[in-house]
């Protein structure tokens, strides 16, 4: 009797992308890896999107498993189809990306050979022509297999995005996606990462991101203000972790997503009233941390400098934000 490779279920959250998803389905209905469901959560498209969801799940309905939701946002549609996977491994995949043929055969073999509840792959920006932009390499210099406990820097090294990781499903057992919530990535992945005592990775660029033309930029508000609340979230799991006693790494965490990834965010924030009440926030978070301007300006992300490594633009922005100088930042945004 020959072994069944293990079941994967990739969750897709569908929302108004009907220029985009016959990509992306495509790309998951031609994986190599064979023994897959892909969970297509339509969340209330008002677009032509359900009719080609239903093309699909008529031409492929060994593979294609659609639903019908009505809207409720991304971890609400992604909660959806957790509750419905079948799989022994959980993926997810946004509707306007597409994936390389063997994403998930490779993660799979690698969550296997390694015993690994976590996989993680690299990530491709794509035009709207499948130029490459940009390739963001997510853990250099680091082997195929890495036991966190030797190597928990990655913990605060890491970016925390759902869809170029393979998750064992088990790991999803009392935790979701956090409703109405933005930044749900950086809320719930670390959680997952820290239930982990190994992650695999490939360093294949296996997902690929859409950077989308024809998206309205999107208006930076308070709701940045959820990158804070979902660290808050992750430092309450922390402590309660077998990782608890790593103070530094949890510091390094709350400066690479507290300060910097909140100060991306907030360099974007138009409206100055709201800017300065973000900035406020922002300093007592970092007061409530005793996270000091030494602190920030010595962080390392993967053994270098992370302030050193930055666009002098983003470089600057910084700088006088730390320096106090807020008016002479509103003047240059």
């Amino acid at each position: 009797m020959t072994n069944v490779p293990s079941k994967v279920s990739i969750i897709v959250p569908v929302y108004n992308v009907e220029n985009y998803l016959t990509k992306c389905l495509d790309s998951l209905i031609s994986q190599t890896h064979q023994n897959i469901e892909i969970l297509v959560v339509n969340d209330g498209s008002k677009d032509n999107s359900e009719q080609i969801i239903q093309e699909y799940a008529q031409k492929y309905p060994e593979k294609i498993k659609s639903f019908n939701k009505e809207n409720g946002g991304l971890s609400d549609a992604r909660n959806f189809g957790i509750e419905r996977a079948t799989g022994d491994y959980l993926g997810f995949v946004d509707s306007d990306d597409y994936v390389a043929p063997a994403m998930f055969e490779e993660m799979v073999n690698l969550a296997e050979k390694h015993q690994s509840k976590m996989v993680i792959c690299n990530i491709q920006k794509v035009d709207q022509n499948g130029n490459v932009t940009q390739k963001l390499t997510q853990i250099p210099n680091m082997p195929e297999n890495i036991d966190l406990d030797k190597n928990f820097s990655v913990f605060s090294d890491l970016s925390y995005f759902a869809c170029n990781k393979l998750f064992k499903k088990e790991l999803f057992n009392g935790k979701r996606f956090k409703k109405e919530a933005h930044f749900e990535d950086i809320q719930l992945i670390p959680q997952l990462l820290l239930e982990c005592e190994t992650i695999a990775q490939t360093q294949n660029f296996h997902y690929q991101y859409l950077e989308r033309t024809d998206s309205i930029t999107k208006t930076h508000t308070e709701k940045g203000l959820d990158i804070l609340k979902a660290v808050e979230d992750v430092e309450a799991v922390f402590r309660k972790s077998q990782y608890s006693e790593k103070h530094a790494e949890l510091k390094n965490f709350q400066i690479f997503e507290g300060v910097y990834s909140f100060l991306a965010y907030l360099a974007f924030v138009k409206k100055e009233e709201t800017f300065y009440e973000m900035s406020e926030k922002l300093k007592i978070f970092m007061q409530e941390r005793r996270i000091k301007l030494k602190d920030i300006v010595k962080y390392n992300r993967f053994d270098n400098n992370y302030l050193l490594s930055l666009p002098l633009k983003k470089k600057i922005f910084y700088l006088l934000f730390f320096a106090g100088q807020k008016k002479l930042i509103r003047k240059l945004i």
